[in-house]
């Protein structure tokens, strides 16, 4: 698959969960993704995103930097939110927070079939400090 084409598919997977078009979710994630080395699998993994939505209502994936190279994409995304309740074992208290997530994906026949996430939950303390 080329860079552009791999680019252009992760841009229609970040819309599809900033629409939540969980129906269309098994376009861009294989049947049997991995999750941070956890067999989460499609149903697992549209759960985990769902669970995300409920805690954070205003939930929006902002790509800050997108590397594509061949079967492999990394990410950069900001999130501006305001979580419902505690975040990350953290108190949030109804406060706006700004926070990046560091994300590779593995791409498998044009889907994504694995994903390493790490959240900055650094800036987060920082913010509510």
């Amino acid at each position: 698959m080329s860079d552009a084409n791999l680019e252009a598919i992760y841009r229609e997977y970040i819309a599809c969960l900033n629409k939540r078009d969980w129906d269309a979710l098994g376009r861009f994630v294989s049947d049997d993704v991995r999750h941070n080395g956890r067999p989460f699998g499609l149903a697992g993994y549209r759960a985990m995103l769902e669970r995300d939505c409920e805690q954070i209502p205003d939930l929006y994936f902002q790509i800050e930097i997108l590397i594509a190279d061949r079967n492999r994409v990394a990410a950069r995304l900001r999130f501006d939110v305001t979580p419902k309740d505690d975040f990350l074992g953290l108190s949030v208290n109804g406060r706006t927070i700004t926070f990046c997530e560091n994300v590779f994906y593995e791409f498998l026949d044009g889907r994504i079939c694995e994903v390493w996430s790490v959240l900055d939950k650094s800036a987060i303390e920082t913010q509510l400090s």
